[in-house]
C-alpha cells in the first residue's frame, strides 16, 4: 500500500474520532488528548534535535509539556504563561546545576526552551479556543481551514507545481502549491462562516483564511526547516501516510494562535 493511500486511511479513521471528541467530549478530555499529542510531537522533536543523548534535557521537555497544555485548561491564559515563565527559569537552574569545569553545552539549554516553546506553548491555544464561548465551533473552523489548505496545497502543488517556493528548506513545495493553500483555506473560512458562523463579518472570515494561510504556511515551512537542520524526513511514524505528530500539526502550529488572537484582539 502506498503512501497516498494509507494517508486517506489514516485520515477517514482520525476525522470521525476527532468531531466526536471536540463535539461530545469535555474540554478536560479534549484537554487531556491535546496534552498527550503534545507530549508525542515533544518525543519527536527530542528525538530529532538530541540524537539519544541528554537524557535529563529529553525528560525536562517532556514533563514541562505536558504542564504547558494543562495549565492551559486549569487556569487559561494566565496559567499558562506563569507555567511557561516558571519552565524557562527551572530549566535555567537545573542547566546551572548540570555545569562542570569544561562541560557548559548551552545549546542543550537551548534545546528545552525551544522545544517547549515551539510545540506545547503554541498548540495549546487550541485548549483555550475550545474551552471558550462558541469554542467548538471555532475549534471547527481552525481545522477545517488547515484541512483545506493542506490538501489545496498538495493537490495543486502535485499537478500544477513548478516554481520551486523554498527548495533550500522543502524540496517539494511550490509557489503554485502555495497559492493553492491561500485559495483552499480562504475557500474554507468563507464557507464556514456561511454555514456556521452567521454573525462573523465576510471581511473577518476573508482576512483569516488569507492570513491564516500565509501564517499557517510559514509554519509547514518552519517545521521542514527544522527536520532539514537535522537531517530527518518525517519526524516520527505515529500516523501512517502523515509521518509523526510534527508532520501532522506543522500547518497549525502558527495557525491556531493566530485565529485565537485575532479572534480575542479583533473580532472581539
Amino acid at each position: 500500500m502506498g503512501p497516498h493511500a494509507k494517508r486517506w486511511i489514516t485520515g477517514i479513521v482520525a476525522i470521525p474520532l476527532l468531531v466526536v471528541l471536540i463535539v461530545y467530549g469535555s474540554c478536560l478530555l479534549f484537554s487531556m488528548v491535546i496534552a498527550l499529542l503534545t507530549a508525542g510531537g515533544v518525543f519527536e522533536y527530542n528525538a530529532m534535535v538530541f540524537k539519544g543523548k541528554d537524557y535529563w534535557e529529553k525528560t525536562e521537555g517532556l514533563v514541562i509539556g505536558l504542564l504547558i497544555p494543562l495549565s492551559a485548561y486549569l487556569g487559561g491564559v494566565q496559567l499558562m504563561f506563569a507555567t511557561v515563565t516558571f519552565s524557562l527559569i527551572i530549566a535555567f537552574l537545573l542547566f546551572l546545576l548540570r555545569m562542570k569545569d569544561g562541560l557548559t553545552d548551552f545549546a542543550a539549554l537551548a534545546r528545552v526552551v525551544f522545544g517547549f516553546m515551539y510545540l506545547p506553548l503554541l498548540v495549546s491555544y487550541i485548549i483555550l479556543l475550545r474551552c471558550s464561548e462558541d469554542g467548538t465551533t471555532w475549534t471547527f473552523f481552525v481545522i477545517c481551514a488547515a484541512f483545506l489548505g493542506d490538501i489545496s496545497a498538495f493537490y495543486v502543488g502535485k499537478s500544477l507545481g513548478k516554481t520551486k517556493l523554498m527548495p533550500a528548506v522543502s524540496a517539494g513545495k511550490t509557489v503554485e502549491g502555495a497559492i493553492g493553500s491561500t485559495a483552499g483555506t480562504m475557500l474554507a473560512c468563507v464557507l464556514f462562516k456561511v454555514l456556521f458562523l452567521h454573525d462573523l463579518p465576510l471581511i473577518h472570515a476573508i482576512t483569516l483564511g488569507f492570513l491564516g494561510s500565509i501564517i499557517g504556511q510559514l509554519g509547514d515551512l518552519c517545521e521542514s526547516a527544522l527536520k532539514r537542520t537535522f537531517t530527518v524526513k518525517d519526524s516520527g511514524f505515529l500516523l501512517p501516510g502523515h509521518g509523526g505528530v510534527l508532520d501532522r500539526l506543522d500547518f497549525l502550529i502558527f495557525l491556531i494562535p493566530f485565529v485565537y488572537y485575532y479572534r480575542v484582539l479583533v473580532i472581539r
